[in-house]
C-alpha cells in the first residue's frame, strides 16, 4: 500500500490517517447537528433530504479544505471552477447539491494530484450516501393513524375514551376539538402511535361499541416529509 500512502504528489503532501480522521469527525459533527435539527424542528415543512444534507455537507467541506491545504493558487482555482459551473435549471433537492459538491471535490483533488484525497472522499461520501439511503435517515414516524369521531357525551367523561386509546396506543394527541351544534356534541380528531398497527380494526370496533361515539373514521398517517 506504499503507492497509495505516498501517492500525494502535491507541494505539501498530507497524512492519509489524518485525512480519514478529519472526514470522520466531520461526519460525526454533521450527525450531531442533524439529530439536533430532527429533535428541535417544529415548522410546518420538514424535509428528510435536508437532514441528510446536514450529514453530507460537513464531510464535503472537510474534503474541500484538505484539497486547498493553505494553497493560494488552488483556492483561486476553486473560485474559477465555481464561476464556470452554471445550471440552467433550479436544484429543488438539497441532496442533489451535495452530490454536485462531491463531484467538484473529487475533481479538484484529482486535478491537484491529491489522489488519496480523491479516493478517500469518494469512498466515504459513497458510504455516507448508502447509509442515509439504507437507514432512511431523517424520516420521522410519529403517528400511525388519524381517527375522527363524534363525541355526544359531556367532555368531562372523556377519560373513558382516553383509557381506550391508552390500551391500544403508545402516544396519543388530540389534534382537533370542535363543537358540533347541528348534532349536539363535539367532533374530535386524534393522532395515534399504535402499540400494534395490525390491531387497528379492533380499536375501531371498540370505539364504535363505546356509548356516545358515532361517525368513526380512520386515515393512515404518512411519514412527515416535504412534497
Amino acid at each position: 500500500m506504499d503507492w497509495f500512502f505516498r501517492g500525494d504528489y502535491a507541494v505539501t503532501p498530507i497524512s492519509v490517517p489524518l485525512l480519514v480522521l478529519g472526514l470522520t469527525l466531520a461526519f460525526l459533527g454533521g450527525q450531531t447537528l442533524a439529530w439536533v435539527y430532527m429533535l428541535t424542528h417544529s415548522g410546518l415543512s420538514y424535509s428528510r433530504n435536508f437532514v441528510a444534507s446536514l450529514v453530507v455537507i460537513p464531510v464535503l467541506t472537510a474534503g474541500v479544505m484538505q484539497v486547498l491545504a493553505n494553497n493560494l493558487i488552488t483556492a483561486f482555482g476553486m473560485m474559477a471552477v465555481f464561476a464556470i459551473v452554471r445550471f440552467r435549471n433550479i436544484l429543488r433537492d438539497t441532496l442533489d447539491t451535495s452530490y454536485i459538491l462531491a463531484c467538484l471535490v473529487i475533481g479538484m483533488a484529482c486535478g491537484t494530484q491529491r489522489y488519496p484525497v480523491a479516493v478517500v472522499v469518494t469512498v466515504l461520501v459513497a458510504a455516507t450516501m448508502c447509509y442515509l439511503w439504507a437507514t432512511a435517515f431523517g424520516s420521522r414516524h410519529r403517528y400511525d393513524v388519524i381517527l375522527n369521531l363524534h363525541w355526544a357525551r359531556p367532555l368531562a367523561e372523556l377519560d373513558e375514551l382516553r383509557a381506550l386509546f391508552h390500551r391500544h396506543s403508545r402516544r396519543t394527541l388530540c389534534a382537533s376539538q370542535r363543537l358540533n351544534e347541528a348534532y349536539g356534541g363535539t367532533d374530535l380528531s386524534y393522532r395515534l402511535l399504535l402499540r400494534d398497527p395490525n390491531r387497528l380494526e379492533d380499536l375501531i370496533k371498540e370505539l364504535r361499541a363505546l356509548p356516545g361515539i358515532s361517525r368513526v373514521t380512520s386515515l393512515q398517517a404518512e411519514d412527515e416529509s416535504e412534497v
